[in-house]
């Protein structure tokens, strides 16, 4: 009998649509699932920002487009989530509401178009979790584990 992968043990008990978190020595793995993989990177970004704060407490006040590129999928998250804890640091904001729009390969070359929603983080209304410095390739995987579902899994910068 051939056992499953990592990612396909990780991802057995996260509902698709869905996110979790996992444990991990001194960070936070994420485990991401989506229908599609449009909806995976907007469950990955949701378990990035509900490491930072609780994003049920965050308005969607300040709308942002954010299109990236990646040589790879794989580079592709890596480099989204960046572009998010971009305007973390650079302008405080926090998201909880992540629209992808599409996810495509295009000329050897992966691109993301997406908009995302949040406000300044505001510590009289937002809790203060734990800061996520960057994105990592750690234990970074992506699949699609069937026709209706992909899964995802990273380790985030703490």
């Amino acid at each position: 009998m051939e056992q499953g992968t990592e990612l396909e043990r990780l991802a057995a008990g996260v509902p698709c649509p869905g996110f979790d978190h996992g444990d991990h020595t001194a960070d936070v793995l994420v485990i991401a699932k989506g229908r599609t993989i449009e909806e995976l990177f907007e469950q990955a970004a949701l378990g990035v920002y509900e490491i930072i704060t609780d994003t049920g407490s965050v308005r969607p006040r300040v709308r942002i487009e954010v299109e990236e590129s990646g040589i790879d999928v794989y580079n592709l998250l890596y480099r989204w989530v960046e572009a998010l804890l971009f305007y973390t640091d650079s302008e405080g904001l926090v998201f909880s509401l992540f629209r992808v729009c599409k996810v495509w390969e295009e000329g050897g070359e992966w691109r993301i178009k997406s908009v995302v929603w949040g406000e300044r983080f505001d510590p009289e209304i937002h809790e203060h979790r734990t800061i996520v410095k960057a994105m990592t390739y750690a234990q970074m995987e992506i699949r699609r584990l069937s026709d209706s579902c992909w899964a995802a899994t990273f380790v985030p910068d703490i």
